[in-house]
């Protein structure tokens, strides 16, 4: 483990100390420095890698140990840093500063240990510590009216995902008889092709809660919308890419590595992916919340990489070890850029929150008014998450693509069709992701507003922003760079030079350039020669009159000289032409005083509706109501009902023994 990672556990505890005393300028200072710490340690220790550490103490008589694999300190390196500015700018909400610090130290500290755990118990509960972290942030803010039921909604569903997580770890552990992961392989080789792929099955459920596979992904909107940009740019940083590492790594290194069942395995995988993507994308181009939207952009990401990691297994089990280390590897890569990404976007919505415009995605002037390094920043951000060039969500989402692809080198037709409908699914779902951010771009940040209903934005959100943006461009720049750096680290699960193979001098190429290829780097030297076409076009509208007409659907005329387009306006159009997957609803009143040709009162509502809800979480919702109801007499208050339960739980516990 290495030493820095150490140095920052210790820092991060004394950080949530300090929260839990209420001193919140030192709890501030000292989680910001463990995180940062933490990110340079996992940097400097990626090249050379670190022995073990073992803890001077056991759980359930297991040694416990910490070991960190070179893609784990990637994903933390790079979850790290938009938790280091979210922690240093704080969460705009000032009604509990020092619970809110609480939880983001125990979510980081529980990430920490999602990463360099290597045995099932101490595993567990630093995945329960993320799940708590992540809700103390959240219950701390209060920024919705009802948050409580948001994250009362994000803790069933993420407590679903630990129980499966704990039977598919039980079933390993008792198959190989101990409960560390090194013995977890070995004891999957004993159990039945079935059971395999029922273990495969429960970490699928129970990490993609977390990572916000379907159906769980309607947890992230209600609860990323109670809180603010800081907790969900640690959400979608360090958190969602520990959740990703674990499900990897259970899938990659806990289950044997051949057989059938392993094709059936990732098959279920790839299209659970490819739908959640299509789904979430779909979704998060609706919204009309800064959070909301970003929640679903989240689940849409994380569904990319789980896409990616089925296609792996696929390539597995059809003996190109190449393609499934190149599978492994980009999906990392993806999850990687997207956090810094999501990060800095974040980040914009606490800044126009702070201004006083709440986080609804209206046209306010932001970036005429912000200048221009958080104007720099955000349009870096949105390119990279819009997948354009030449931004590293751009090269990722190329690579993953190619990788897709390459399924005509497999011999099973039905594999082949999994990848090449995935593909399709994937392709659908960036479209959709390119319009839903030139609508956050468009709308929420180019569009003009009042300027004097609202504050400016403060010098330290544009430089917080700007360090994101370029972050991200500096590491798709650098790719041809530290991606050869992982070739001699063992990176993939299967130990060969995928992630070499990746780059071929300044281009990047899908282990050979005769397929494909692209240079982020050399794009970056000739992207300024296409800011002749601006020129062109402000030279054309010189010569040419504007044409101005109002808006399709949706516009506000609180300005009788023109229409401003709206959030509600833009995504109608999508919204019309997939109705069978909106399903959208609109509702009108009236209210009328003296007469009914007088409206004194019009209330619209229109929505899309939930895929999940009615089908899914009413009727358990329901169902648990009843059971309440029926159980409330047993809180009748009656001495002699108390006593009788006791005698009844006595004399059931003395049979149970006799039966022995």
């Amino acid at each position: 483990m290495p030493e820095g990672l150490v140095f920052m556990f210790w820092l991060m505890s004394a950080g949530l100390a300090a929260a839990l005393l209420r001193r919140v300028v030192c709890a501030r200072l000292l989680i910001c420095a463990a995180a940062l710490i933490g990110m340079v340690a996992a940097a400097a220790a990626l090249p050379r890698g670190d022995p073990a550490l073992e803890m001077p103490f056991k759980l359930a008589g297991q040694l416990v140990t910490f070991n960190y694999a070179p893609h784990a300190l990637l994903l933390l390196g790079f979850g790290l840093l938009p938790a280091v500015v979210a922690v240093g700018l704080r969460s705009p909400v000032e009604r509990n500063g020092a619970g809110w610090l609480a939880g983001a130290a125990v979510a980081l500290l529980g990430a920490l240990g999602v990463f360099g755990a290597q045995d099932a118990y101490s595993f567990l509960i630093s995945w329960e510590l993320m799940s708590l972290g992540a809700a103390v942030m959240l219950l701390a803010e209060r920024l919705s009216k009802d948050y409580g039921k948001s994250v009362l909604f994000m803790l069933a569903l993420l407590e679903f995902g630990a129980v499966a997580i704990l039977l598919a770890v039980l079933l390993l552990g008792h198959a190989g008889g101990d409960m560390a992961f090194s013995s977890f392989a070995a004891g999957a080789e004993s159990m039945s092709a079935s059971s395999r792929v029922l273990v495969g099955v429960l970490l699928l459920a129970g990490f993609g809660a977390k990572l916000g596979l379907l159906p769980f992904y309607e947890w992230l909107p209600h609860a990323y919308g109670s809180g603010s940009g800081a907790s969900g740019a640690i959400l979608s940083g360090v958190v969602l890419n520990a959740a990703f590492f674990a499900l990897a790594r259970g899938l990659t290194s806990w289950l044997p590595a051949s057989g059938t069942w392993l094709f059936l395995l990732g098959a279920v995988v790839t299209m659970v992916g490819a739908v959640s993507a299509i789904l979430a994308a779909f979704f998060a181009f609706q919204q009309d919340d800064w959070r909301r939207l970003l929640a679903f952009s989240t689940a849409e990401n994380a569904s990319i990489a789980v896409t990616v990691l089925g296609a792996g297994l696929i390539f597995r089990e059809g003996g190109h070890s190449e393609l499934a280390s190149l599978s492994w590897t980009v999906a990392i890569l993806h999850l990687c850029g997207h956090a810094l990404c999501k990060g800095g976007l974040f980040v914009c919505a606490d800044a126009i929150y702070s201004a006083g415009a709440g986080y609804a995605i209206v046209q306010g002037g932001w970036l005429r008014r912000a200048g221009t390094g958080f104007g720099a920043g955000a349009l870096l951000c949105v390119m990279s998450l819009g997948a354009i060039p030449p931004q590293i969500g751009f090269a990722s989402e190329w690579f993953v693509f190619q990788t897709l692809f390459q399924g005509f080198h497999l011999a099973s037709l039905t594999g082949k069709l999994i990848l090449a409908l995935a593909g399709a699914g994937l392709a659908l779902t960036a479209a959709v992701a390119l319009a839903t951010f030139i609508k956050l771009f468009g709308v929420g940040l180019l569009g003009a507003g009042d300027k004097a209903a609202q504050r400016e934005i403060g010098a330290r959100y544009a430089y917080c922003v700007l360090l994101l943006g370029f972050a991200a461009q500096a590491a798709a720049v650098s790719l041809p760079l530290w991606l050869p750096v992982l070739n001699g680290m063992d990176f993939a699960p299967a130990g060969l030079p995928g992630a070499g193979s990746m780059v071929d001098g300044w281009t990047l190429v899908p282990l050979t350039s005769a397929f494909a290829f692209i240079s982020p780097t050399k794009l970056v030297i000739v992207m300024p020669l296409l800011a002749l076409l601006p020129l062109l076009l402000l030279f054309n509208v010189r010569r040419h009159a504007v044409c101005r007409k109002h808006v399709w659907y949706g516009g506000m005329r609180e300005n009788p000289q023109r229409a401003a387009t709206t959030s509600l306006s833009f995504s109608n159009a999508m919204r019309t032409v997939y109705r069978f997957v909106y399903q959208p609803t609109q509702d009108t009143s009236r209210e009328h005083r003296a007469s009914a040709y007088f409206v004194h009162k019009l209330d619209f509502r229109h929505e899309v509706s939930s895929i999940f809800d009615p089908f899914v979480f009413q009727p358990l919702r329901q169902a648990v109501w009843r059971a309440a109801g029926r159980l409330r007499a047993l809180q009748s208050g009656d001495l002699n009902v108390y006593l009788a339960l006791v005698g009844g739980l006595l004399i059931a516990v003395l049979f149970v023994t006799l039966l022995q």
